[in-house]
């Protein structure tokens, strides 16, 4: 199969990174759907919902808002315009969610932590998106910096490439069985299966990025890496308790 993967039916491309986004928003809707009626629930369905609208308008704004900050220097004509307005990163979704969350939960008045429903579902479809991210190899840019490693590929452009898409799906399915076993096995209060999904990921993100081609820094750390600092400044209570436990 080459890469970028760019299939054709019925005489049209399909843009397979878009297909497989989309269907990570279904699959992943559909995976939490499914938790919910199976488990016990102590938030109303109303403030649920309320939670959930929250949580998709801060993604929206931080997907594109962190998606503008990785190259924020760009020419600002009409057609980088256009690019900007579809450019996203999952990173700014997942922070700006949980602030979307935050500010909703205030706003109705909901105390119980509501981010535990939604750490299987959300890698799930990270997974999927991951996939499309790299099936597309350099038409997106979730790829990796030139490598001489036995790593390498090459991922449209003729160079071996980190295939960091690739790392990322082996680094999920790590996650996910470990946070399963965490589930089953440990003694956890409510929200803090999510807490430790956030400060795994946005751990694991931080040191990928040095293998991506960043275009822009700040005291030597991306966009994103910055984002994951101030990520683990957000949960420091959290680390400081559970490192306080631990000895």
């Amino acid at each position: 199969m080459q890469i970028p993967f760019e299939p054709v039916i019925l005489g049209y491309n399909i843009n397979i990174h878009l297909v497989l986004e989309y269907l990570a928003f279904f699959i992943a809707f559909r995976y939490y759907v499914y938790l919910r009626k199976h488990s016990i629930d102590v938030i109303s369905g109303s403030n649920r919902l309320s939670i959930i609208l929250g949580a998709a308008i801060g993604a929206l704004i931080g997907s594109r808002l962190v998606g503008l900050l990785e190259n924020p220097f760009v020419n600002w004509t009409q057609a980088n315009i256009l690019n900007l307005l579809n450019t996203k990163t999952i990173m700014g979704g997942l922070f700006g969610g949980l602030l979307g969350v935050e500010l909703a939960k205030k706003y109705i008045g909901e105390t119980h932590s509501s981010g535990d429903l939604f750490v299987f579902p959300i890698l799930l479809g990270i997974f999927i998106g991951r996939i499309g991210c790299f099936l597309s190899g350099v038409k997106e840019f979730t790829y990796g910096k030139e490598t001489s490693s036995i790593f390498g590929m090459n991922l449209g452009d003729g160079l071996l490439r980190h295939p960091t898409s690739l790392y990322e799906l082996f680094f999920l399915i790590l996650l996910f069985v470990f946070l399963k076993y965490l589930q089953k096995k440990a003694t956890l209060k409510n929200g803090d299966l999510f807490k430790v999904f956030m400060l795994s990921y946005f751990g694991f993100r931080f040191c990928i990025e040095f293998l991506k081609p960043n275009v822009f820094y700040v005291l030597g750390l991306s966009s994103i890496q910055i984002l994951c600092v101030i990520c683990w400044l957000y949960y420091y209570k959290f680390i400081f308790q559970k490192i306080k436990n631990a000895r």
